[in-house]
């Protein structure tokens, strides 16, 4: 039998009047591969710091077997003795950390805690800084690892790659699922699919019940208008006749009480509630904003350096109108300066002069104006108010999120309200830079989604595979200061 790691018993804790997790028991086995998923802001990170032993629960007790490394991406890292061979593999540079970029903090981080053989791991979205090279590492490494592995991500290929259960969490419960991400998905569509036949089940139980009743109901009016029919000197007939009509009435009440049984039964059904429908959005663009240039993006021999380095040689390349192009390539090979230098209508660049360009850039996201969620999206947008609420629910902002003063918005919000207000609003190029750092999977999807049901032109730069797959109709990739075009 598997040795038992961490033990979780009847735990409770909240934040003000919210309950943040409540958990009757979970336990995590030596070989446990365990990925954690959840809405931004549902507990995911502060259920790894409760295992972890940094936050204490209000209630009941964390039971903790053996020694857990823990990576947090929000830390800056410290001093500490590193393998010189990963050191390497991971391209850690030798300089002081209060100059490393955030990649280069991850990498050490990550070469930090794959130093020492620990029993089991605890790591918080460790992918967020890597490239598609580190993120392969990062796989590679932990593949074969002997311990328990309880990881936060928002990379749906990590979590294929490296998890066997997913713990989701929401609204403070803990649900597992067994499988990998894709598992989990795959038995989340079957749950929706069995509640639909439910709902559906109830609906034909309630209609047939409630027809049977009224059937009921309208044969004991006949029998009332029968009775009232009768002349009066039907009714001064004989003992026979009134028995006759007592008969009758009797009859009528049988009648109307097995109407109002049936209804009865109607009010006791279990009802069984429809699944949520996911609302279809789309991205109208006005015929003002339609541009005609098939290739609204080009670049005729573009030479772009930073500073003494050459990131692109003589490149050279036509965007097509209307498609999702995704940008790929190593941390400093030149993705983020090519975004900026194409913004910036630089050398060798070529936009349409009807171009209005939207831009999201990684961490730009400043508020200066107090005003609430909802207002700031209906001053920033020509849509009505139905749709602007529409797309803020996709991306999580519901009930009182929207009378949230934009000035008090966490990172995460802020990047959310951003990207709502890019696909609401009077542009015909976007232009993303790595968009899905620091959202949820489910606002990942919800992102994916709004890719595909916008009418413009998307350009964009990111390390999630599975991302790419989902929205891109083209993707690039800069190798070797060339721009190449691999699909």
């Amino acid at each position: 039998m598997e040795n038992v790691c961490i033990e979780l018993d009847n735990i409770e804790l909240s934040f003000l009047d919210r309950v943040i997790l409540n958990i009757p028991k979970l336990t995590v086995y030596q070989f446990d591969r365990i990925g954690i998923v959840g809405k931004n802001g549902a507990g995911k990170s502060t259920l790894l710091k409760l295992m972890n032993g940094q936050i204490k629960p209000d209630k009941g007790h964390v039971k903790h077997f053996v020694d857990f490394g823990f990576f947090d991406q929000l830390t800056t890292p410290q001093k500490t003795e590193i393998d010189y061979e990963l050191k390497g593999k991971l391209s850690v540079p030798d300089t002081e950390i209060e100059n490393f970029s955030g990649g280069e903090q991850t990498r050490l981080k990550l070469a930090q805690i794959f130093s020492n053989y620990l029993e089991g791991l605890l790591i918080d979205e460790p992918t967020t800084h890597l490239d598609a090279e580190g993120i392969q590492f990062f796989i590679k490494e932990l593949t074969y690892y002997y311990g328990a592995l309880i990881i936060v991500s928002h990379d749906r290929y990590v979590l294929d790659k490296l998890v066997t259960k997913i713990w989701e969490v929401q609204d403070g419960i803990v649900t597992e699922y067994t499988g990998n991400y894709s598992d989990y998905v795959a038995q989340k569509e079957l749950q929706k699919r069995q509640q639909q036949e439910q709902h559906d089940k109830y609906l034909k139980e309630k209609s047939r019940l409630m027809k049977a009743a009224e059937e009921k109901m309208k044969k004991a009016k006949k029998i009332t208008e029968a009775n009232g029919r009768m002349s009066k000197k039907e009714t001064k007939a004989k003992a026979n006749k009134m028995f006759m009509t007592k008969s009758k009435d009797t009859s009528q009440k049988a009648v109307e009480r097995a109407a109002k049984a049936i209804e009865q039964r109607v009010e006791q059904l279990e009802v069984a509630e429809a699944p949520k429908e996911e609302q279809i959005i789309r991205f109208h663009q006005p015929s003002a904003l339609q541009l005609r240039n098939k290739f609204p993006i080009m670049a005729e021999l573009l030479t772009l350096k930073a500073g003494e380095k050459t990131l692109l040689e003589e490149a050279s390349f036509q965007f097509p109108l209307g498609k999702k192009i995704a940008i790929t390539g190593k941390n400093g090979s030149g993705k983020t300066t090519l975004l900026r230098h194409i913004l910036q209508r630089g050398e060798g660049i070529t936009i349409s002069p009807k171009a209005v360009i939207g831009v999201y850039e990684q961490m730009n996201y400043q508020f200066t104006k107090n005003e609430t969620v909802l207002e700031f999206m209906k001053d920033r947008s020509d849509y009505d108010e139905s749709k602007i609420r529409s797309v803020l629910h996709s991306m999580s902002f519901i009930g009182n999120d929207l009378t949230k003063s934009v000035l008090n918005l966490s990172g995460g919000e802020a990047i959310r309200l951003v990207l709502c207000q890019l696909f609401l609003g009077t542009y015909n190029i976007l232009i993303l830079d790595e968009p899905t750092n620091f959202l949820d999977v489910f606002c990942i999807e919800a992102l994916e989604q709004f890719i595909k049901a916008y009418e413009g032109t998307v350009l964009l730069v990111t390390h999630d595979r599975i991302f790419i797959d989902k929205v891109a109709d083209c993707v690039y990739a800069i190798e070797d200061k060339k721009l190449v075009l691999k699909s």
